[in-house]
């Protein structure tokens, strides 16, 4: 399946954005992206944000540099795809070093990649995913450090192995964007959605609550299931 053919799925399926990771991008090419803006734009489907695998949790000083100039390059190629906002990592904590050590080394490169989205207008949203950011008190820690109105948490509600609803509680403050599984840990345990759900409303989130299908059922019949529930919760509990 090509992007194309993801975003033409997605329009049948009724969905109101699309996230894109970007390792799936046939290519990278200013030329390409302006086409894929205007693909997307003539079938009428929104990109909620794009995606890159680069990680923030780098101890070098060097690596961290370079992180930087990497996502200045993708933040360039999200606006031009006329998204607003940048998924990231963080999370990939070296084998000695602390929660601490980490949210530091997180903190100064995101720090220093909003500087430059902000002259973009694009949002960086830190994605709550394993290692060091499947603990919300380690990506709030992170983006107070950064205190930029262009920093923000990517929530992935599937991705606390304990306590998962007071988590997303405490991450909901700052989440920019959201990720939605009906599953969460390992072994895969359900998550009451419903109650997921409350906790958005009395946030007063309003961003994007974007299906992540991982399930043991094939995607093409998998996916419309989960994107129903979460139309279903969305009218429950939205108050547009």
């Amino acid at each position: 399946m090509t992007m194309e053919d993801f975003i033409v799925k997605a329009a049948e399926l009724g969905v109101l954005g699309v996230d894109i990771t970007t390792y799936w991008l046939k290519s990278t090419e200013p030329a390409y992206l302006a086409s894929l803006r205007r693909f997307a734009y003539r079938q009428g489907m929104p990109l909620s944000g794009l995606a890159i695998g680069a990680d923030l949790c780098q101890p070098d000083d060097g690596k961290r540099q370079e992180t930087v100039e990497t996502v200045r390059k993708w933040v360039d190629a999200t606006e031009r795809v006329g998204a607003s906002h940048l998924r990231v990592f963080g999370d990939r904590l070296p084998r000695g070093a602390t929660d601490e050590q980490g949210i530091a080394w997180v903190a100064e490169t995101l720090k220093a990649a909003c500087d430059y989205a902000a002259t973009r207008g694009i949002t960086l949203g830190i994605e709550s995913h394993s290692g060091l950011t499947t603990k919300a008190a380690n990506i709030v820690a992170i983006l107070r450090r950064v205190d930029s109105p262009y920093a923000g948490c990517n929530l992935d509600i599937s991705n606390f192995p304990e306590n998962p609803y007071a988590q997303i509680q405490a991450c909901l403050p700052f989440a920019t964007h959201t990720h939605i599984r009906d599953f969460y840990g390992e072994p895969k345990r359900p998550l009451d959605l419903d109650g997921v759900w409350q906790l958005f409303a009395k946030a007063g989130y309003k961003g994007f609550m974007s299906a992540e299908y991982e399930g043991a059922e094939d995607a093409l019949t998998g996916v419309p299931k989960l994107i129903d529930k979460i139309r279903v919760l969305c009218r429950k509990y939205s108050s547009a």
